[in-house]
């Protein structure tokens, strides 16, 4: 079908050729009908050979001769280089050739420009991620001081200077994640995971930070296992809770919990964080996934940087997992709820309920 589809392409290229072709082959049967008005028929039977003839042979070698051009043209513009340049020169006709010379320098150009971004971008990334791991060494020796030295530091230091840790470390993984957004082969390692475990493994984590705001932490009675790689996870539960953290309502006793359950129209999993902080407001509802996005003065997200949930659909992109937020903030509940919906890879197991 292809190959038709290319054929009557190139007759319509040449169409004002063929109809001046015929024109003339009807002019020349009239004057053989004419002239030889016994022989008319043996006139036209050679000429309409000639027509065909005249016809299918052109056509041919233009149909082979576009071919050659066509993967000339392909490669001159996978690899634009002086090489490819010449030959396509030599194949197109005599007129396009300034034109593919102009195209050629200007690509070439483009391509060194291209090619200096690539690298300067190369060392950006190396650069940022031996800074983070860099950065790691003193948050370890800072914990290792905040844990060996702690009965000279009074509770009230010790315990700040937890919380700066954890908010540090916190913007070191957001850094950390980020320079990983476009790498081709990413590390993760799928596994059975009990989702109430990895969510206590997160609390855990950010204790410091749910500790200073006065947290309270609660979970649902069922847990389920899913598939997934437990550091995606855990990166994505630790800016959802450091969000909560961030955004608690200063007037009431903040609440965290952590709820499993199973669709049953799809038979996925869900797991739903819910908070009572400040909320979000429907305005900025569709865009807080959005890079940078901060939303209006006084809301949810104006004190932050704007790559919390961005880096959260992104890594729940590459784990496919949905991310969906809801608000709370109309009625007479605050807070926000975000549920992560789980592929489904295979059947599910229940578990018994995990203290926190």
């Amino acid at each position: 079908m292809k190959k038709i589809h290319t054929i009557f392409a190139h007759i319509s290229s040449c169409k004002i050729w063929l109809i001046s072709l015929i024109y003339v082959d009807i002019l020349f049967l009239f004057f053989a009908w004419v002239a030889y008005p016994g022989d008319f028929l043996k006139l036209a039977g050679l000429m309409f050979f000639v027509i065909l003839s005249a016809f299918i042979i052109p056509l041919t070698l233009i149909i082979r001769k576009r071919k050659k051009e066509n993967v000339a043209f392909q490669n001159f513009l996978l690899e634009p280089d002086e090489t490819n340049e010449y030959l396509l020169s030599e194949i197109a006709s005599a007129s396009l050739r300034p034109y593919i010379h102009e195209i050629g320098q200007y690509l070439r150009e483009k391509q060194v420009e291209v090619d200096k971004r690539n690298t300067q971008v190369i060392d950006y990334e190396n650069y940022i991620e031996n800074w983070v791991h860099e950065i790691k060494r003193p948050l370890s020796l800072m914990t290792l001081l905040l844990d060996n030295r702690k009965d000279e530091i009074s509770p009230l230091v010790h315990t700040r200077m937890l919380y700066a840790r954890d908010y540090i470390r916190q913007d070191v993984e957001q850094i950390l994640y980020f320079s990983r957004l476009g790498a081709v082969h990413k590390d993760y390692y799928w596994e059975p995971l009990s989702i109430l475990n990895v969510c206590m493994e997160a609390v855990e984590d950010n204790s410091t930070l749910l500790e200073e705001a006065g947290f309270h932490i609660e979970c649902s009675d069922e847990d389920y296992e899913v598939v997934s790689d437990q550091k995606g996870l855990m990166f994505i539960l630790g800016q959802v809770i450091s969000n909560s953290v961030k955004y608690s309502d200063k007037e009431t006793s903040p609440l965290l919990r952590f709820e499993v359950k199973e669709d049953i129209d799809t038979g996925q999993i869900v797991l739903y964080i819910n908070d009572n902080g400040l909320g979000i407001p429907p305005s900025d509802l569709p865009f807080i996934f959005d890079k940078g996005f901060t939303g209006v003065t006084g809301s949810y997200l104006s004190r932050s940087t704007g790559m919390g949930l961005y880096l959260v659909q992104k890594m729940a992109d590459d784990l496919n997992i949905r991310v969906n937020v809801q608000s709370n903030n109309l009625g007479c509940d605050k807070g926000t709820t975000l549920s992560l919906i789980f592929p489904k890879v295979q059947q599910s197991f229940k578990r018994k309920k995990t203290s926190l």
